[in-house]
């Protein structure tokens, strides 16, 4: 299995994200949306958007881990928000917590900003997919 990241000289520069990302593989990881859930609490936890985006980010790799892959696999994640603007204002803070729990593979991502999410203390869900390797290299 394997990903390719695709960033042609012809598009601004990404910072935190890959333009187009190719895959190779046989198995499909479909994550479902993810906040900061906590699993102990049943609570959302963090106040602030890099706060929720580690936990959100740690219970998606948890999901994706449990299905059989890693960081390197995710070919697209979504981020929701409901509040870009301190999102952005996150945006070191966002990238540090990226590269310490997925490392500086990116994957094609997007952030959306909307009105709301399913937890009402949430103001970051993350969700996406993988591309992985059939067990035995298949």
């Amino acid at each position: 299995m394997s990903l390719h990241r695709h960033n042609p000289a012809e598009l601004a520069p990404p910072a935190g994200f890959s333009h187009a990302v190719t895959a190779n593989g046989s198995r499909l990881v479909f994550l479902s949306g993810q906040t900061a859930l906590d699993s102990g609490s049943g609570v959302v936890i963090g106040a602030t958007p890099a706060e929720q985006f580690a936990a959100a980010l740690g219970n998606l790799l948890t999901a994706l881990r449990h299905a059989g892959g890693g960081p390197a696999d995710l070919a697209r994640v979504t981020v929701y928000t409901t509040d870009i603007a301190a999102y952005d204002a996150d945006a070191d803070e966002l990238r540090d917590i990226w590269r310490r729990m997925a490392g500086r593979d990116y994957p094609a991502m997007t952030v959306v900003e909307v009105v709301r999410l399913r937890e009402e203390r949430a103001v970051v869900e993350l969700d996406g997919f993988a591309v992985l390797e059939e067990p035995g290299g298949a």
